[in-house]
C-alpha cells in the first residue's frame, strides 16, 4: 500500500468529518446567536443565566462533556445517538465561546448609532435587527472563523462514540499496515484541507456581504 492508497481509504470518513464539523458549529452558531441577542436585549433576570451558561461550557472539557452525554444519560433513561451527543457537547461548547465573541462584537457598534435609532422610536427589537446585528455579524467574522477552526479541531472526539470519521479510520489502518507515521501525516494534509475550503467558504460568504469601503481609509 502506498501513500495515495492511505490518502484514498481515510478519505471514506472525511464526509464524516465534514458532517459532524458543520452539526456542531451550527448548534454553536444558533445558540451562541439567540444568547448574545437576548443579552444584548437586557432582559432583566436573563443576563446572570446566560453569563453562568457562557462560564460553565468554557470551563467543562469538551471530551467530558461528550462521555457525560453518550455514557452518562444512558444510566437515567436517555439513549443519544452519536452525532447529537457531538452536537450537544462540543456544539454547547462552542456556542458558549461563540456567545463571548459576539457579545465583544455588539460593543464594538458605534453607540451613536443605537442611539440615533432610539430618538426614531425604534423598539429595542428593532435596534437589534436592524442596526446591532448586521454590524455585529461582520464584526465578529474572524472571531468565528477561529471558532469553526476549533471545531472541526475537536471533530476527532467524534470517533470515541463509533462515528467512523478520519481519526477512526487512521486507528484502523495503522493497526494493519503498521504505518502510522505515514498513516497520520495523511491525516494532517486531508484536516488541513478541510480547513482551507471551509475557510475559504467562509470568507466568500464575508465578501458577497461586506459593505464596499468599509474599514478603509
Amino acid at each position: 500500500m502506498n501513500f495515495y492508497d492511505i490518502l484514498a481509504q481515510l478519505a471514506q470518513g472525511i464526509s464524516y468529518t465534514v458532517v459532524v464539523t458543520l452539526v456542531c458549529s451550527a448548534t454553536g452558531l444558533v445558540i451562541g446567536l439567540t444568547l448574545a441577542c437576548l443579552r444584548r436585549l437586557s432582559i432583566p433576570g436573563l443576563t446572570p443565566i446566560i453569563d453562568a451558561y457562557t462560564y460553565v461550557f468554557r470551563g467543562v472539557p469538551v471530551l467530558v462533556l461528550l462521555f457525560m452525554v453518550y455514557f452518562g444519560l444512558p444510566s437515567v433513561g436517555l439513549k443519544v445517538p452519536p452525532l447529537m451527543a457531538m452536537a450537544m457537547s462540543l456544539g454547547l461548547v462552542t456556542s458558549a465561546y461563540l456567545a463571548e465573541v459576539f457579545r465583544g462584537a455588539f460593543n464594538s457598534v458605534n453607540s451613536v448609532e443605537i442611539l440615533a435609532g432610539e430618538a426614531m422610536g425604534l423598539s429595542k427589537l428593532q435596534v437589534l435587527w436592524y442596526i446591532d446585528l448586521p454590524q455585529m455579524l461582520r464584526f465578529s467574522v474572524p472571531g468565528m472563523i477561529n471558532e469553526f477552526t476549533s471545531v472541526l479541531k475537536y471533530s476527532p472526539f467524534a470517533y470515541t462514540v463509533g462515528i467512523p470519521e478520519i481519526t477512526k479510520q487512521a486507528i484502523a489502518l495503522t493497526s494493519t499496515t503498521l504505518r502510522g507515521v505515514e498513516v497520520y501525516f495523511a491525516v494532517g494534509i486531508l484536516y488541513f484541507a478541510i480547513y482551507r475550503i471551509l475557510l475559504v467558504g467562509i470568507q466568500l460568504i464575508n465578501r458577497h456581504y461586506q459593505i464596499p469601503g468599509l474599514g478603509k481609509a
